[in-house]
C-alpha cells in the first residue's frame, strides 16, 4: 500500500446499514494493512480549528522564561509545557526537535482525584488558550468514540465495547511546535521513528509536510491529510489488545530541506487513551493456531507507565 486510504465518518453515522457496513470494512482494512486512515466528515469545524492554531501560535511565541513557568516535571510531561528537545523516541539517543503543550481530561476536581489524573494548567497570559483547548479536546474525543465503535464492529465484538473504557479516559491533546532550525541538526529529527502508546491517534492537518509512515515493505510514504481530514492511526495499546490484527505502524516527522527547516511547523495530535484500569489482554477472538497470543496480560495504566519511562518523561 503506497497511499493512505480515506473515508467519510458521515457514512458510519448514516441510517443506511449498507453504507455503514462499507465504512466499517474500509476503515478496518486500512488499519489492518497499514495502520493509518484519513477521515473527513468529523465534528471539527474550520472556525474551531483556526481558533486553536491562533492560540497555540500565540503561546509558542511567548518568551521562553514565561513558557517554562508552565513546565511541570512532576507531572511526567502529561500536562502543561514540555520544552524543546526534552522528549526522544524509544531507543533514540537524540531529543526530538520540538516543544509542545498537553491538555488533559476535562472532568471535575473530585473525579480527577479519583482517577489519579494530573490537573490541567492554566495559561494566565492567554485567557482563550485553555477555553479553545477544551473545546477541541471534547470534539476530538467524540470523533474518536465513533471510530472505535466502527473498529469494534470490524473486530466482531459489541459496537459499544470501548465506550466505558474511554469515558473519562486519560486522553491528551498535544499542540506541537517544531521551531525554525538555523544550524545543522546533525542526526536529530523533528520526531524520530516511533509507534504511539495509546488506542488511536487523531492528527489535525499539520502545517507543512513531514509525517511519513512505514508500509509493510519497509518503505517510507508521505501521510498528508487534506484540510478537511483527520489523519488517524492505531496505537500500541490497541494493536496489542487485538493481537496485531490492527497495526500500530512506525511513523516519523522528517526534517524538510534547509529552506523549510528555517520555518516553524505546527501539528496537533489527540491521543485517545482509555481509563488506566482497562485490561489490554489480547482479545480471545483474535487468537488462533496461526496467530497465537502475542502479548502478556497488562493494563493501560501499567503499559503507559512503562512507555513514559522509556521516553525519559518518568523516572523509575
Amino acid at each position: 500500500m503506497n497511499q493512505i486510504p480515506s473515508v467519510d465518518l458521515r457514512d458510519f453515522l448514516s441510517d443506511n446499514e449498507q453504507t455503514k457496513s462499507m465504512f466499517v470494512q474500509t476503515i478496518g482494512k486500512a488499519f489492518q494493512e497499514i495502520g493509518f486512515c484519513a477521515v473527513r466528515g468529523h465534528f471539527l469545524d474550520d472556525d474551531l480549528v483556526n481558533r486553536l492554531y491562533s492560540q497555540i501560535k500565540l503561546f509558542f511565541d511567548l518568551p521562553t522564561d514565561i513558557k517554562r513557568k508552565y513546565e511541570h516535571p512532576e507531572f511526567s510531561g502529561q500536562r502543561g509545557y514540555v520544552s524543546f528537545g526534552k522528549e526522544s523516541a524509544k531507543g533514540s539517543k537524540h531529543g526530538d526537535l520540538k516543544e509542545y503543550w498537553h491538555f488533559g481530561q476535562y472532568i471535575s476536581e473530585e473525579e480527577i482525584s479519583s482517577y489519579n489524573y494530573f490537573p490541567n494548567i492554566i495559561v494566565d497570559e492567554l485567557p482563550e488558550f485553555n477555553k479553545v483547548g477544551e473545546e477541541v479536546y471534547k470534539t476530538l474525543e467524540k470523533t474518536a468514540k465513533y471510530v472505535l465503535r466502527a473498529l469494534a464492529l470490524y473486530l466482531d465484538i459489541d459496537e459499544n465495547y470501548f465506550d466505558n473504557y474511554i469515558k473519562n479516559g486519560n486522553s491528551i491533546l498535544r499542540p506541537i511546535h517544531y521551531p525554525p532550525i538555523n544550524e545543522d541538526p546533525k542526526e536529530a529529527v523533528r520526531a524520530a521513528a516511533h509507534g504511539d502508546i495509546n488506542l488511536i491517534t487523531l492528527l489535525m492537518g499539520a502545517h507543512g509536510k513531514g509525517l511519513q509512515v512505514q508500509n509493510t515493505k519497509g518503505e517510507w510514504i508521505d501521510a498528508v491529510a487534506s484540510e478537511d481530514e483527520l489523519m488517524i492511526n492505531i496505537g500500541d495499546m490497541l494493536s496489542r489488545h487485538t493481537n496485531n490484527v490492527l497495526k500500530s505502524t512506525v511513523h516519523r516527522v522528517v526534517n524538510p530541506d534547509k529552506k523549510l527547516l528555517k520555518k516553524s511547523r505546527y501539528s496537533i495530535p489527540f491521543f485517545m487513551h482509555p481509563i488506566s484500569e482497562m485490561k489490554l489482554n489480547v482479545l480471545d477472538s483474535t487468537i488462533c493456531d496461526e496467530f497465537p497470543k502475542a502479548y502478556e496480560d497488562t493494563t493501560a495504566g501499567e503499559f503507559l507507565e512503562e512507555r513514559l519511562i522509556e521516553l525519559g518523561l518518568l523516572k523509575k
